[in-house]
């Protein structure tokens, strides 16, 4: 079993550049890979989303990648001499229509241009390390590799606590079984006094037996008490489950939940409402744990 939350960071690095990549991830419904990334990267996007979902079947991922340059090999320096060309002929005419012939030093001019990035600047060089899409679906596998660790622990813990309440809410099924047989005998016994008390010794049997059937089958709750076991039963087996269990799991909570209102809704005795209450506060408890699970 695995949580829908969880962190994993890589770093590779050599003598060009290095690779970083953070990944994060939260409960989600379905699988949802959020991308940032330079445009280095573009065109290994589709090949990095695979690269998750190999693993990771379910949560909203948050992947970062950045590269960093580490080496100034493939920087250069680019001059845009058409338009030093044009400044300086444009200065040239314009001093020389205006005030006559007047010198003015280029060199001073052009360290003052240095500066400015519209006519020098550095740029970075075209990567052409075939290796480097390799490199970085690599780095991303061992951060998917760690997240998906991470995962794991955060989804063993989760389990365990799961176990726990499946455990109490058996206990207060197991409970409720044995208080419905006493409480279904005294009824019985109790209805049969007030007709006597009413009716006196006139009871006819055949029709004392026929009303109280009828009665205690609409309060009869043991057929939801039956599937409530088999359905506590179900979640853990799911518990154990390597793959991915979440939506399977929230709808059992939901089939739960359905026969515990059922009991609450037959039933008019505060015992058994007090034990639907306790009951549908573990399930509350549970569906709460089981958003997290992948």
């Amino acid at each position: 079993m695995k949580s829908m939350t969880g962190f994993g960071k890589e770093t590779f690095q050599n003598d060009q550049y290095q690779i970083d990549v953070e990944l994060k991830s939260v409960n989600q419904r379905f699988l949802d890979i959020q991308l940032r990334a330079p445009k280095e990267v573009n065109s290994y996007d589709l090949a990095i989303r695979q690269v998750i979902k190999n693993t990771l079947e379910r949560g909203r991922i948050e992947a970062y990648i950045n590269i960093t340059q580490t080496s100034t090999g493939n920087k250069e320096v680019r001059v845009h001499w058409e338009l030093v060309d044009q400044l300086f002929g444009s200065l040239q005419k314009k001093l020389h229509d205006t005030y006559g012939t007047i010198s003015f030093d280029p060199v001073e001019s052009m360290n003052q241009l240095l500066n400015n990035t519209d006519y020098v600047e550095v740029i970075e060089g075209q990567e052409t390390d075939e290796a480097f899409g390799d490199l970085v679906l690599a780095t991303v596998a061992k951060a998917v590799e760690k997240i998906d660790k991470s995962r794991l622990q955060e989804g063993e813990k989760i389990q365990q606590v799961l176990s726990n309440y499946g455990q109490d809410f058996i206990q207060l099924v197991t409970e409720l079984a044995t208080f419905v047989e006493v409480y279904e005998k005294e009824y019985q016994e109790r209805f049969e006094m007030k007709l006597n008390d009413w009716l006196g010794g006139q009871v006819d049997e055949s029709r004392l037996l026929t009303e109280m059937a009828i009665l205690l089958e609409k309060g009869d709750i043991h057929e939801e008490l039956d599937r409530l076991v088999i359905h506590i039963e179900k979640l853990q087996e799911l518990l154990k489950q390597k793959t991915p269990v979440g939506r399977e799991l929230d709808f059992l909570i939901q089939e739960m939940n359905r026969e515990v209102n059922t009991i609450g809704s037959k039933s008019s005795s505060i015992e058994i409402k007090n034990s639907v209450i306790q009951m549908k506060t573990i399930l509350e408890k549970i569906r709460e744990q089981i958003q997290n699970i992948e």
